[in-house]
């Protein structure tokens, strides 16, 4: 028996990294992209929803501000939604230095809105007549010199009408360590990107810290109006315009975008429950795939313990199950490690792994308690 279940948890490690390398290479990279200043280059309008975002605004619209973009084909458009805090001050701070940025004030959300969908449409609605992309852009992204001249290029090129960029993260407190490398690995046990990808696939994949839409396709598909109720507004856009013939893809934007999404346990609990369930599949699947994870995570600590327990007891079998024990475990390790060399954060957060997943199971726990209940939380708002 111990032999038997150590041979398949070796077999499982083995395969969970396999899979987990050729997700890696899924996502094409976008690289940082000079444009020619001229004027053949399409007008772009960069929409940014924010609520509350004081500690996030400026520098996102900062580092917009300077892109290496025509000056005059790139209208950046902040939606204030009803913060409470000096978000649309700084705005207007910023609207004063550069004549690009316009501040709208977003109306009471409409009933059966959500706040961030609201935002958008309303940003979607104002940009220029002859304005070809619709940047929709987090406030909590941080934008290379190059990114939105590289974005426009990568869609250009490759014919897209809805391109989503996965952004480098930035990961500054213990929570942030801990649980979103975890997270980012679960993804990537349970996506096969390739095939999700494929443009006969029904399924579809994105994020809505960046998207830049073809304005056409946006607006023939009813825009973020027709996404009014959905939590998860980024796949389910994407997903419609997929649906209708458009091409869709999420690429790697690491070269040309960056974030700091959570600053930790108090923002980054509630950011992760709100979505987890769709980001998973389902409240069964969101379950399963959270127990799954705790065992795996925790018999790369266990099993070996319990073979070099039994094997000192004068089990032959224990000794001889011992190897493939340690072996699986030591990989399980080493590709944690590896994760937070990645990060750039100190690499005995790698050996934590068991404990992120499981504060991760209790987050998707009260993910499902929520949806359960009928209520998501978020920015000081309910969501029946």
């Amino acid at each position: 028996m111990e032999l038997a279940l150590s041979i398949a948890w070796l077999v499982a490690v083995a395969w969970l990294i396999t899979r987990a390398f050729r997700q890696r290479h899924a996502l094409r990279r976008v690289q940082p992209y000079a444009p020619a200043a001229d004027e053949s280059a399409p007008a772009v309008a960069v929409i940014v929803p924010a609520r509350d975002e004081s500690a996030n605004i400026a520098p996102c619209i900062e580092s917009l501000s300077a892109q290496s973009y025509p000056a005059a084909h790139l209208h950046i458009i902040v939606v204030d939604d009803d913060s409470a805090d000096a978000t649309p001050q700084i705005v207007t701070s910023l609207a004063a230095a550069d004549p690009r940025i316009r501040l709208l004030r977003a109306p009471p959300l409409p009933p059966g809105w959500k706040g961030k969908v609201h935002a958008c449409c309303i940003g979607a609605a104002a940009a220029p007549a002859g304005t070809l992309w619709l940047c929709f852009l987090d406030a909590d992204m941080r934008a290379h010199p190059l990114l939105i001249a590289s974005a426009v290029r990568a869609a250009e090129e490759g014919t897209l009408d809805l391109l989503s960029l996965a952004p480098r993260h930035e990961l500054g407190s213990f929570a942030e360590r801990l649980m979103l490398p975890c997270g980012l690995y679960l993804l990537g046990f349970s996506q096969n990107l390739a095939k999700v990808q494929a443009p006969e696939s029904t399924e579809v994949v994105a994020t809505g810290q960046f998207m830049l839409a073809r304005r056409q396709a946006y607006v023939s598909v009813g825009g973020h109006a027709s996404v009014r109720s959905a939590i998860c507004e980024d796949v389910e856009l994407a997903g419609l315009l997929k649906r209708q013939g458009y091409r869709v893809l999420l690429e790697d934007g690491s070269a040309v975008l960056g974030t700091r999404m959570y600053t930790g346990w108090r923002t980054l609990w509630p950011g992760i429950a709100k979505n987890l369930i769709e980001m998973l599949g389902g409240a069964r699947r969101t379950l399963g795939m959270a127990a799954l994870a705790v065992v795996l995570a925790w018999a790369s600590v266990l099993l070996p313990i319990i073979d070099a327990h039994a094997c000192a007891r004068g089990s032959q079998t224990a000794c001889i199950a011992l190897l493939p024990a340690l072996l699986g475990s030591a990989a399980a390790f080493a590709l944690h490690i590896a994760g937070a060399l990645h990060f750039g954060i100190p690499l005995w957060y790698g050996l934590l792994f068991p404990l992120g997943y499981t504060a991760g199971a209790i987050i998707a726990l009260d993910s499902v308690r929520w949806r359960l209940a009928g209520r998501v939380y978020w920015k000081g708002r309910v969501y029946e």
